[in-house]
């Protein structure tokens, strides 16, 4: 290990339904080029490649948020250090579970999947999840989308072209259960994406919205912004404009990913007793 990495925070980035980590490669590489260690573990039965996850999706049926959630903890816990945690979509709630049980030294949720407590479901985001919600028994199963509903979901500001090039790199079929779980939270007393928004001493954490996003619109992320209105914890929002659900990967990617880095990297600078050595 370096001296640039003993001495910058960890970085763990957590992806999102229909994706791996290979999603993060372009961030990988730009995050280690600027001196920080950075891990992107797949979720549970998912760590094969692309290819064989499509030829074999079976290895995700059944896999819920609690167990990914718990995955994740045992590999932040883990770390030299408490990490900067960034996350995608489903893997932005995760974060923010992470943050809400004291881990992490900073979080980022990108475009993240609404916490329970957000009540108003926009129509786009219905519709990106109807190829899952639309079959009761898709709960314990794993589901592909086509390229075309990959384009509405993900990529809806690129060419038909660009987005294929991505739906071809990235997509794999996803477990129908975290989006049955999601659609279900406000209704249980007990949910799998309940997040403790009152935490005060939890680690300072950025959502970040996308303009143009189908999936999880802005006024989702705002509304998840709005539950985090009572805590003393810093919390941030940033919105880019025209920015599909797809972050990773889309032409303003290098934007999102170094605004991300930076504030992360500002808030543990100024606060460096989030460099808590009790969450490991």
């Amino acid at each position: 290990m370096t001296e640039n990495t003993e001495t910058k925070p960890p970085i763990v980035l957590i992806h999102g339904l229909w994706l791996t980590p290979r999603a993060w490669e372009h961030w990988i590489e730009r995050y280690a080029g600027r001196g920080h260690q950075v891990s992107a573990p797949a979720w549970p039965g998912m760590e094969i490649e692309v290819e064989a996850l499509r030829k074999n999706p079976d290895v995700m049926n059944g896999l819920g948020i609690t167990e990914v959630v718990d995955f994740y903890e045992k590999i932040v816990r883990e770390q030299a250090r408490p990490p900067i945690i960034v996350g995608h979509s489903l893997g932005g709630l995760i974060t923010q579970v992470l943050l809400g049980r004291g881990l992490g030294a900073a979080g980022v949720a990108i475009h993240p999947t609404p916490i329970k407590g957000v009540l108003r479901l926009p129509l786009s985001s219905l519709r990106s999840a109807f190829p899952v919600l639309s079959n009761p028994g898709n709960r314990s199963r794993t589901v592909a989308l086509s390229a075309r509903q990959f384009r509405y979901a993900f990529t809806n500001t690129l060419t038909p072209q660009e987005s294929e090039a991505i739906y071809q790199r990235y997509h794999v079929p996803a477990p129908g259960r975290p989006l049955f779980q999601a659609a279900a939270a406000n209704l249980q007393r007990h949910s799998a994406t309940s997040v403790d928004v009152h935490n005060d001493t939890r680690a300072p954490l950025l959502l970040i919205a996308g303009g143009a996003d189908h999936t999880v619109p802005a006024t989702l992320v705002r509304q998840t912004y709005q539950r985090y209105r009572k805590s003393r914890a810093v919390t941030d929002y940033h919105e880019f404009a025209r920015m599909p659900h797809f972050a990773l990967g889309a032409p303003q990617w290098e934007r999102v990913a170094d605004h991300a880095l930076h504030w992360a990297v500002r808030y543990i600078t100024r606060h460096p007793s989030n460099n808590r050595g009790d969450t490991r």
